[in-house]
């Protein structure tokens, strides 16, 4: 008995433009002339940027990367650590970033996170030619305005 073969032709214009893009990046990271390789510093530095440009991201890394980040910073010539609370894997075409981070109050957490997610695909692939293959987003907190009552210090304590 011989069965049938069956022939499935797709129409569709995104399958057919994501084929095509993927092979513009492999022409792009592998080539005759040679080979790019991106660090996995420059596609967290990139992911931790993109990021903090959400509205209602209040600060990536859970409290004790916050903590040490915050310690680095002070350090005379310290700078700034723009990956903090973001880890990435990076293969030859592929990345994926898992971001650790705090939100502002009365954002929708859903929402916040399907716009961090937009906006760290299209920066790192726009910068990298990589393929995001995923980005996994912890929510650790919530930063409440009262929180920032600490840190002014024309606000006496309550207690002396």
């Amino acid at each position: 008995m011989t069965e049938p073969m069956t022939t499935i032709t797709t129409t569709n214009n995104t399958a057919d433009r994501t084929s095509t893009d993927l092979a513009a990046r492999d022409r792009g990271l592998q080539g005759p002339q040679g080979t790019t390789s991106i660090a996995d510093t420059v596609v967290s530095k990139i992911a931790g940027i993109a990021a903090k440009d959400v509205s209602g991201v209040y600060a990536l890394g859970n409290g004790t990367s916050r903590a040490v980040g915050a310690l680095r910073e002070r350090i005379p010539g310290g700078r700034v650590n723009h990956s903090q609370g973001v880890s990435v894997e990076v293969g030859e075409t592929q990345a994926a970033v898992d971001i650790d981070m705090i939100a502002e109050y009365g954002v929708a957490i859903a929402d916040l996170a399907v716009g961090i997610r937009r906006n760290v695909i299209t920066s790192i692939e726009r910068m990298t030619g990589l393929q995001v293959t995923e980005v996994n987003i912890s929510v650790a907190d919530i930063h409440l305005p009262q929180d920032d009552e600490g840190d002014d210090p024309d606000h006496a304590p309550r207690v002396q």
